[in-house]
């Protein structure tokens, strides 16, 4: 059997870390790769000794059998449609948009065929994430903290809110999509931004603080912020009856009482395990896609609340059922911050 012919859309660093990961994979061929910033895709391709295409077009008739999408927010909604014409598996690097219009017309295309997708959300890979679920399993979570605590991105568009979707959208969604793996659905959403960026051509929040409400009764905090340096914490705390677990990519600590074990992670095996596992989807040797591209909505749709929340200072309401099909009854996401709407 030929290897698995692989087409990347894309040459930031992202699709760099996905080329390295897939070019050890003895069952993978990197077919090509394109970019819209030819110089970023001939490095790319002279790194892994890969064609480079001049455009997508192009790409998309090297017999490729999966295609990876790792672009910025704002470029989502065109290739993911020209793909999906083709019938090809695609790997969609989060966030999967800038806004949520764009997110649930590509679902509307995915959910009205059979194509196979997946999402880049490797914290559910996590052997700690797996842990905290084995731990929680008899327990029910009555509280979540998320946090993401960190510097601006050097990418020129992500302090835009317009491209990049916000920091919410663009950053913290690994943790807010944690937090409905561990305690189902939110259902009702409260944010404030300061309303200050964070650097000069900026026009994001530079902090932003939300409470949310789950379906299941629990309670929650999201804290997010791009005013530092450096990169200062991420990730999540649960508490259930007696029991406290503190999640990062590095460890999980699980406090019950007096006694605290702690439980080293391995986050390049997560990053490792999600496109192996994409792989042997499409192969067909395999059925480990934690987060199909209709799941990943969930998600993009609850960063977005979170982040229309923030804009409008209005609470935001979401349908516990998540995905329902109809993207014109439901919230279309922040294009700017006078975009408004209570129910997504």
């Amino acid at each position: 059997m030929r290897g698995c012919r692989v087409g990347l859309v894309g040459a930031g660093n992202v699709a760099q870390r996905h080329a390295r990961v897939l070019s050890q994979f003895a069952d993978v061929e990197l077919a090509g790769v394109t970019d819209v910033v030819p110089e970023a895709a001939r490095r790319l391709s002279e790194q892994h000794t890969v064609p480079a295409f001049a455009d997508f077009a192009a790409l998309l008739e090297a017999d490729l059998d999966a295609v990876y999408i790792c672009i910025p927010p704002f470029a989502h909604g065109t290739v993911e449609e020209e793909v999906l014409a083709t019938g090809l598996p695609i790997f969609v690097e989060k966030p999967i948009a800038g806004d949520l219009h764009t997110a649930y017309r590509i679902a509307a295309l995915i959910a009205g065929r059979d194509v196979l997708t997946a999402v880049g959300h490797h914290w559910r890979y996590l052997s700690v994430v797996e842990q905290a679920r084995r731990v929680l399993m008899d327990r029910p979570v009555r509280m979540v903290s998320g946090s993401w605590l960190d510097k601006v991105p050097p990418v020129p568009w992500w302090a835009q809110l317009d491209r990049s979707g916000g920091p919410v959208v663009e950053q913290a969604a690994h943790v807010l999509d944690l937090a409905r793996l561990l305690s189902g659905e939110v259902v009702q959403v409260t944010a404030y931004g300061d309303g200050s960026p964070p650097c000069d051509d900026a026009d994001v929040d530079g902090v932003t603080t939300a409470v949310l409400r789950f379906a299941s009764g629990a309670v929650g905090t999201l804290t997010s912020a791009c005013v530092l340096d450096w990169k200062h914490r991420a990730g999540i705390e649960v508490l259930a009856d007696g029991l406290a677990l503190r999640i990062t990519e590095d460890e999980l600590v699980v406090r019950e009482g007096d006694r605290e074990e702690r439980f080293p992670g391995d986050p390049e095996a997560a990053r490792i395990a999600v496109d192996r596992a994409f792989v042997d989807a499409v192969r067909g040797v395999g059925d480990d896609i934690r987060v199909p591209y209709l799941e990943a909505l969930r998600t993009h749709r609850l960063a977005c609340a979170v982040a229309r929340s923030a804009a409008t200072g209005r609470e935001v309401r979401l349908d516990p059922a998540g995905w329902i099909g109809q993207p014109e009854r439901v919230g279309v996401g922040l294009t700017s911050r006078a975009s408004a709407g209570a129910h997504v």
